[in-house]
């Protein structure tokens, strides 16, 4: 019997450190900053907050691969944490709405950079045969400080006040920076065959992305609205909403993980939208608190079984060369969803209110489905080396 190809190497778990921070410090302030923008100014500025982070997020993203090049991983992943953290110190200084935009502007410079490098190399030191699983208990390590600081953020204003937040935003990713000498500093390879701007135009790659760029679109009305949304609600459904979404989601990218290396990754793109899509009409009935409970549930599941199905898949289909492109086509995607998302709800809210803005997102999301579902046809996924089909894993 030969033995499974070990997927925690002290590399990964050196590497575990920043992903936490790079997680605390995008999560702790993401429902606090749209909170701190309304109570300055108007419910379409929340949204506007945080499309600011998400679509600088998404410019640095594309860039961040020339960025290694030239820089390398070591180097990348101490930028990126100084930009996520330090900004937030400001807020401590000028509360202005032009503040807030520059500051979640430069902090989503340092995410995309953050999650870009290190994805790129995550990937890289975990063993193709266990691609979905190693990513999987990836996923469960950012995961958990989501699923902590998330419903932590709200929380905390209530208790200590937005100054606590700013502080811990910007301390835990500062603090991070002391790991990062001691991962591997080799740089990725350049290859312009397999760079942004050609993956971009190639339909294998791009359709797992668009996929999961909807139901990311779901997830940030999800934290920017949902709070506001409720506040008719028990003081208690937003923490435990924002507490079982990520929960839900790291449970179900975990399951992803475990069962897309056997079965194929495919197969679990129909199931991830319809939960998405289900989730987020349920969440639109605003004035019952089972609904919202259970939607936040439903539509976690779903996410986060799009997240590892759509990654893997899309590692599956480049060579390592590609990394670097996926890494930032697949995060990319995670922002634009998210940013767009919003913003353009924002809009809708003033118009027709949030539940009915909600069930428009859900609606939204209906093409991913038939999309999803051409996807995981057999002609589709002819080859596992190729399409993200099940490689054989050792017993």
């Amino acid at each position: 019997m030969t033995s499974q190809t070990p997927i925690l190497t002290r590399p990964l778990l050196l590497r575990c450190v920043s992903i936490v921070a790079c997680a605390v410090g995008f999560y702790l302030p993401l429902a606090v900053i749209p909170m701190f923008t309304a109570a300055e100014g108007s419910h379409s500025g929340a949204g506007l907050a945080n499309g600011a982070l998400l679509l600088a997020t998404v410019a640095a993203e594309l860039a961040t691969p020339r960025l290694l090049s030239r820089i390398g991983y070591r180097r990348a992943l101490t930028l990126g944490l100084l930009l996520l953290g330090a900004p937030a110190l400001v807020l401590l200084a000028s509360p202005s709405f032009a503040t807030i935009l520059a500051v979640n502007a430069t902090r989503g410079v340092g995410f995309a950079i953050t999650v870009t490098a290190g994805g790129a190399l995550t990937a890289a030191l975990i063993p193709q045969e266990r691609r979905g699983e190693g990513l999987a208990f990836v996923g469960l390590v950012a995961g958990v400080p989501a699923l902590l600081a998330l419903p932590l953020g709200p929380w905390a204003v209530g208790h200590w006040g937005y100054e606590a937040v700013f502080v811990l935003t910007a301390a835990v990713p500062l603090l991070a920076i002391a790991t990062v000498p001691g991962l591997p500093g080799r740089d990725p390879a350049a290859d312009g065959e397999h760079g942004v701007a050609s993956s971009l135009r190639n339909g294998r790659l791009m359709r797992p992305a668009v996929i999961f760029a909807a139901s990311a679109s779901a997830a940030g009305v999800l934290v920017t609205y949902l709070p506001l949304a409720v506040a008719g609600l028990a003081g208690w459904v937003v923490p435990a909403a924002l507490f079982l979404q990520p929960a839900a989601s790291t449970l179900g990218r975990w399951f992803a993980g475990r069962l897309g290396d056997r079965r194929g990754q495919t197969r679990l793109l129909v199931p991830g939208v319809a939960l998405s899509v289900l989730g987020m009409a349920a969440m639109a009935g605003t004035g019952s608190t089972v609904l919202v409970v259970a939607g936040a549930t439903a539509f976690g599941v779903g996410f986060g079984v799009l997240q590892n199905a759509t990654l893997s898949l899309m590692y599956a289909r480049v060579p390592a060369a590609g990394y670097g492109a996926v890494s930032a086509l697949w995060n990319a995607a995670y922002d634009v969803g998210m940013g767009a998302g919003a913003i353009a709800v924002g809009f809708l809210v003033a118009g027709f209110g949030f539940g009915p803005a909600f069930l428009m997102t859900a609606a939204s999301m209906l093409p991913a489905l038939v999309l999803a579902r051409r996807e995981s046809e057999p002609e589709l996924a002819r080859s596992p080396a190729v399409q993200g089909e099940p490689c054989p894993v050792p017993a």
